[in-house]
């Protein structure tokens, strides 16, 4: 009898050892096939494409019943429609497909942002000091602006459509520059690795539907800006003198000195130890 579960314990053996190897790659292979699903839902969910993806899925179960009840013609019009549908799709959502592998590109790297040398770090903080006395200078006087500083994702396509300067962040530059009789004040300026490399830059407006309509073209750009990079982009409203931070797609606003500092330390150098915590707003305002 003992030799007999012997046997038994030795099948059960030889085979976990025939079906680990298989079990160890499906895990995987379900849990990239999961995150691949969410991050395309993520994406969907906040663009214009989440209401093509319910039609799609509407002509898809077309499709099926079509094909279960033998309705040949809408069969094969449908066939024929989605051959050719994901070069369409492709093609219509060009810019958005872009910006999330843009992003994906850039996120295995976003773990190395803190691995820098001491000159650097001292470098970062400098500017963002001198960055953020000029915004707050800025915001007194109700002067617009619109400063995009670089991370990982590169921005020459947008530096090409401004003025070359490439000059250190002063904060009297700053304020020369975005100074409603300057040249160079009706567009963005561009920030990169510590230094001011163009001025009078056009950004992408954001596509959203439900952005505030008191927020007008320059928080707009904003937006788009974050929508396609992962750019931090700083606006000052002209109305209002309002001091606002676009990030990710989102709009935080209502900042000061010490909480606008705070969230540039912690967004470029490390985690502040008092950070002020904004609400996301979508693209909206947060009272």
């Amino acid at each position: 009898m003992s030799q007999f579960f012997e046997n038994i314990g030795q099948q059960f053996v030889n085979l976990w050892s025939i079906m680990k190897p298989h079990l160890i790659i499906d895990i995987i292979d379900i849990g990239i096939v999961a995150i691949i699903i969410y991050y395309a839902y993520k994406f969907i969910k906040t663009r214009r494409a989440a209401k093509l993806a319910i039609g799609v899925l509407i002509l898809l179960v077309v499709f099926i019943i079509s094909d279960v009840i033998n309705m040949y013609a809408l069969n094969f019009l449908l066939s024929n429609i989605f051959q050719i549908g994901l070069i369409a799709l492709i093609i219509l959502f060009q810019p958005e497909l872009r910006a999330a592998l843009e992003k994906m590109g850039a996120q295995p790297l976003k773990g190395f942002k803190n691995i820098s040398d001491p000159k650097n770090t001292a470098e970062t903080t400098a500017m963002i000091s001198n960055v953020c006395e000029a915004v707050m200078d800025m915001s007194a006087t109700k002067t617009g602006a619109l400063i995009v500083i670089e991370r990982l994702t590169k921005l020459g396509d947008v530096v090409k459509t401004g003025t070359v300067i490439t000059a250190d962040p002063n904060s009297s530059l700053i304020k020369n520059i975005f100074f409603n009789k300057a040249p160079l004040h009706d567009g963005a300026m561009i920030i990169s690795e510590n230094k001011i490399i163009a001025a009078g830059c056009f950004l992408p407006l954001s596509q959203k539907t439900d952005i505030f309509r008191d927020l007008g073209t320059r928080h707009r750009a904003a937006i788009g800006m974050s929508e396609n990079s992962d750019a931090i982009v700083i606006v000052v409203s002209e109305e209002t003198g309002t001091v606002s931070i676009a990030l990710d797609g989102e709009l935080k606003r209502d900042f000061d000195y010490t909480s606008l500092k705070n969230q540039l330390y912690s967004l470029l150098v490390t985690e502040p130890k008092t950070p002020r915590v904004h609400k996301k707003t979508n693209g909206g305002e947060s009272k």
